[in-house]
């Protein structure tokens, strides 16, 4: 089956290497063709490290095939489908690679992580929080991982509700191979995705990469039991980076495993002890409160500020409205919902 030459072209800039990726979202939010995109950047690479267009597109077809044989969707960055929060951040990925549900990747999102080592306590706790939460209607998204992550996952899950897996693997292997039944489940109504081509196995690199999508996919991160040195401290560096909202959940002062989170704590993310909390901070609408101002009215604040036919990225909305971004994603995805605007590729919107 023969392909687009635009999605060849993304595919082939998700192969470039890694001190490439800032550079491509550069061009790609600057509106370039992704073959144009390609070709640049592989001209501005150093004569010897220089990779050959044509072997990255081959490489890129052969990814392809294996995607479609192994049942793993493509979602390119110019397609609807591509998640707009995901899209507004520095370096988004060229192309996302699904096994599941792809309804589930646009819709509001928050990730829960923590310790791969975690307590009965934490695990206990983030699996209430986003049993909560998927309740709601929310997407908890986490990495798949041990302890935490694993037990967000399962608490989705028994709520009857939706969860994403971003995995520092192809879509295509789970790891830790452990959790193959889990990523099953998890593909029912949620998904398993990558931005990393089918049959990619897990490498060390490739973990902090990954907490980028996780926190740029979400519009908040919630830090359950973290250490000093815990891989969730990236996700939640990633996520201020980006402008999401970072959370935590307080933790036994004694034992110490969680003191990463104490310090996000200490540095002003938002102490977290029920879902409320967390619909709070995102302004959805808990029961028995009231809505926030900043979004009520005769006279809605972002139809007010999105004129009709003009697509507009999530930064631009967010400058002519003055709406923070985990504020401005929930209102925009009401909004769709209503019929009243529409998403179009690049993370853009367009007023109906």
């Amino acid at each position: 089956m023969s392909q687009p030459s635009e999605h060849v072209d993304l595919v082939a800039l998700s192969l470039l290497p890694i001190r490439s990726w800032r550079r491509v979202g550069t061009l790609l939010h600057e509106g370039r063709p992704p073959g144009a995109i390609l070709d640049q950047v592989i001209a501005e690479c150093p004569a010897q490290k220089r990779p050959a267009a044509d072997a990255l597109r081959s490489r890129a077809l052969a990814a392809l095939a294996r995607g479609a044989a192994r049942g793993v969707a493509l979602v390119p960055w110019s397609d609807a489908a591509y998640p707009a929060a995901l899209a507004a951040i520095t370096d988004p990925p060229p192309v996302l690679w699904a096994r599941g549900n792809l309804a589930a990747i646009s819709r509001p999102a928050v990730a829960i992580v923590g310790s791969r080592a975690g307590t009965p306590y934490g695990l206990s706790v983030a699996e209430r929080l986003a049993g909560d939460l998927a309740a709601r209607g929310l997407v908890v998204v986490s990495g798949l991982a041990r302890g935490v992550d694993s037990a967000a996952h399962r608490g989705a899950l028994a709520a009857n509700g939706s969860t994403l897996a971003v995995l520092g693997s192809g879509a295509d292997v789970v790891y830790p191979a452990e959790h193959r039944d889990l990523a099953r489940r998890i593909e029912a109504d949620g998904a398993v995705l990558s931005e990393l081509v089918p049959g990619t196995p897990p490498r060390k690199p490739f973990f902090p990469l990954r907490n980028r999508v996780i926190s740029g996919i979400s519009r908040a991160v919630l830090i359950v039991e973290a250490g000093e040195k815990s891989g969730s401290l990236i996700t939640a560096r990633c996520a201020l980076e980006q402008g999401r909202e970072v959370l935590a959940v307080p933790g036994n002062v004694l034992s110490g495993r969680n003191r990463g989170g104490h310090a996000l704590l200490r540095d002003g993310a938002k102490i977290v002890e029920s879902a409320d909390d967390i619909l709070e901070e995102l302004s959805v609408r808990v029961p028995g409160r009231p809505a926030p101002a900043s979004l009520t009215g005769p006279e809605d604040l972002v139809l007010r500020n999105l004129p009709a036919g003009e697509a507009c990225d999530l930064d631009a909305i967010a400058d002519r409205t003055g709406l923070p971004s985990p504020r401005l994603l929930p209102r925009l995805f009401e909004l769709e919902m209503q019929g009243l605007v529409r998403r179009v590729g690049g993370g853009r919107f367009v007023r109906v």
